[in-house]
């Protein structure tokens, strides 16, 4: 696996969220992270990134423990989490925006990572020049994405990026998540739209009151009426 959560323990204060929480990403799939609002999944993905400090177990990317790592270790490393709600800097262009996500990388490459950021969205690439603030709320999504692919990840999480899109913009947000399994990239995907993200999906983990409740690959018969089960609480689902 190139992530391998295991036994995590993690919360806010003395408010346990996670608990004991064990799966994995293997290198060029796409992971499903599914559950009802509160059950934990943003929870996970700062956790993992080292936005949040865990408690208990341990989280190994690409064989090395992220303990005590912050996002700027992580992202270092290869580890790259698009934080829900469009975080762009609104008073900067777009190209500035990706520029300021290729800050420390070595100055002859920052040029071609943008460039190659831009090439997944041709609708902000033609927006080079304005301003973060002008963009659609899609087009401010697609620029969050755009400024974790400069960093070239090798696993990228994204935390509800169809979060008050329309559907074709949720689509075309999607059709990159496809693209960048093509070319070697994981990717860990918190979504609410359950039949949209199976269907990119390779493999799904559902998370109810911070527990792992569900672990499957999306093309198992039965798996509907396994998450429709682990989502009301009457079975604990497991492979």
């Amino acid at each position: 696996m190139l992530l391998d959560v295991n036994a995590l323990e993690a919360g806010y204060g003395k408010i346990g969220v996670l608990h004991h929480v064990e799966m994995g990403v293997a290198a060029g799939e796409v992971v499903a992270l599914l559950g009802h609002n509160g059950a934990g999944k943003t929870t996970l993905l700062r956790a993992i990134s080292g936005l949040l400090p865990w408690g208990s177990g341990d989280v190994v990317f690409a064989g090395h423990s992220l303990k005590g790592s912050g996002p700027r270790e992580s992202a270092r490393a290869g580890l790259v989490h698009v934080i829900e709600g469009h975080r762009v800097f609104t008073q900067q262009t777009v190209a500035d925006n990706l520029l300021l996500a290729a800050y420390d990388l070595p100055r002859g490459e920052r040029s071609a990572r943008i460039e190659e950021a831009l090439a997944f969205f041709p609708e902000i690439a033609a927006k080079r020049h304005d301003r973060g603030g002008s963009l659609s709320g899609g087009q401010q999504q697609m620029l969050a994405v755009a400024q974790g692919l400069v960093r070239r990840p090798r696993l990228l999480m994204l935390d509800e990026p169809s979060a008050g899109l329309s559907p074709v913009l949720v689509d075309r947000v999607l059709a990159v998540v496809s693209q960048l399994r093509a070319e070697g990239t994981a990717i860990l995907l918190v979504e609410q739209l359950v039949e949209k993200v199976l269907a990119v999906a390779d493999r799904v983990y559902a998370l109810a009151q911070g527990r792992v409740v569900l672990s499957a690959r999306c093309d198992e018969p039965d798996l509907r009426s396994r998450l429709e089960s682990a989502y009301f609480g009457s079975t604990i689902a497991r492979d």
